[in-house]
């Protein structure tokens, strides 16, 4: 089955609720391609690997979290910028990406499955009174050391996490996915006893091992893979169509 590339958008838009989120990229269509969509491709970030692989897939769209676009970056098409580009253009392939609104959905956002696929009960924002917050705070259904809640993060993620580790058994867990460090000393003052992220920046250190709070960074990548994913098998059930996660391996 067919269906029209407005109506994948429209409807992508829609229940992202993309236009009520400030971000730092445009969110929704980026690269227009063909009219008629049957095959997404889903993958983290719109690199060059998951182009050619969406190629080989014969795709009708990618559709990912780290699209292009960013504030901030130089706007030439030149370099990796051409080559991506023109790797879309020349096989009419859309790009469809969304930053924010796919990390703080209640149903297929980043953090919200990242708790699913660690056991994490889902208790609101990491910020009280702010349900716009990107990070969340949760428990375990029964306390854990937090050398036992990393293990339980290398299992889930296949990649060996930073731990740092705090005073005492982990019950009650903020976090964020991707590049949230940032947000620790907000999780701290939410009482956790262990913020979870993607990256770690060198002051994270200190402000964990000084509150007592264990630390866990397990990956930019790893820790976002799971929303895009969720985000292309709803469009592929709402609209029968074939969805394609193809995931590109990244350390960071």
């Amino acid at each position: 089955m067919a269906i029209a590339l407005t109506t994948l958008v429209e409807e992508a838009d829609r229940y992202l609720e993309a236009a009520r989120i400030n971000d730092y990229c445009p969110n929704g269509l980026q690269v227009e391609g063909r009219p008629q969509v049957r095959r997404i491709v889903s993958g983290v970030t719109a690199s060059q690997a998951l182009l050619d692989a969406a190629v080989e897939a014969e795709a009708d769209v990618v559709l990912v979290h780290h699209g292009y676009f960013w504030k901030g970056e130089n706007p030439c098409v030149t370099g990796m910028k051409q080559r991506r580009l023109k790797t879309l253009l020349a096989n009419d392939i859309s790009l469809l990406a969304y930053h924010l609104p796919l990390d703080v959905h209640p149903e297929v956002g980043n953090n919200v499955q990242l708790a699913r696929q660690l056991d994490i009960i889902v208790e609101g924002p990491l910020e009280p009174g702010n349900p716009r917050t990107v990070g969340l705070v949760g428990a375990l259904a029964e306390p854990m050391s937090p050398r036992d809640f990393a293990r339980r993060v290398q299992e889930v993620l296949g990649r060996e996490p930073l731990l740092v580790e705090g005073e005492g058994m982990i019950r009650r867990i903020g976090w964020c996915t991707g590049g949230g460090q940032g947000y620790i000393d907000t999780a701290i003052a939410a009482g956790v006893d262990l913020y979870l992220t993607g990256e770690a920046s060198e002051q994270t250190f200190h402000s964990a091992r000084e509150n007592g709070v264990s630390f866990i960074a397990a990956g930019h990548h790893a820790t976002e893979r799971y929303g895009i994913q969720a985000l292309g098998e709803y469009l592929a059930r709402r609209f029968a169509l074939e969805h394609l996660f193809i995931d590109c391996p990244n350390p960071v």
